[in-house]
């Protein structure tokens, strides 16, 4: 595999706990994980179409509402929503380390699950014993952080 796409999901990942940081104090500030996510979603919209304005992507025309969508395709930016409110109103609570933990270990055990079943489109990747022995690991890691 290229060592670029390791790097950049590393990047994004390293990301996230910044992100919860952030969110979390704006959310603090305003006194309002509501009014924290709307911030957060609209400033995520104004630097998308910041992107598309620099990279100038065509609008997908007959492919946008053709049906070649699945409809289950269009609730990410729902679920990105229990997400988001998750990260403003637990993270300062339990902690970088805790809920970047929980989050890591619970998106592993559910992608886990999509590869063995090739769902939402992934492709099928047998669960195997090193599969779940990683698993394991992640579970013990995460007690180790929240114990001490």
């Amino acid at each position: 595999m290229n060592i670029l796409l390791y790097l950049v999901a590393f990047a994004a990942g390293s990301a996230n706990p910044v992100q919860a940081g952030a969110n979390a104090q704006l959310n603090k500030g305003l006194a309002s994980p509501i009014w924290a996510a709307l911030f957060v979603y609209v400033i995520g919209l104004a630097g998308i179409l910041a992107i598309q304005l620099m990279v100038r992507e065509t609008w997908p025309g007959e492919r946008f509402g053709s049906g070649s969508v699945p409809w289950w395709a269009w609730t990410g930016g729902l679920l990105s929503i229990v997400s988001t409110v998750s990260a403003l109103t637990f993270a300062h609570k339990l902690g970088s380390g805790l809920f970047t933990g929980l989050t890591l270990t619970a998106s592993l055990l559910s992608s886990i699950l999509l590869d063995q079943f090739g769902a939402v489109g992934f492709q099928q990747h047998p669960v195997s014993p090193l599969r779940l022995t990683g698993a394991g690991l992640m579970i013990v890691g995460l007690w180790l952080i929240a114990k001490f």
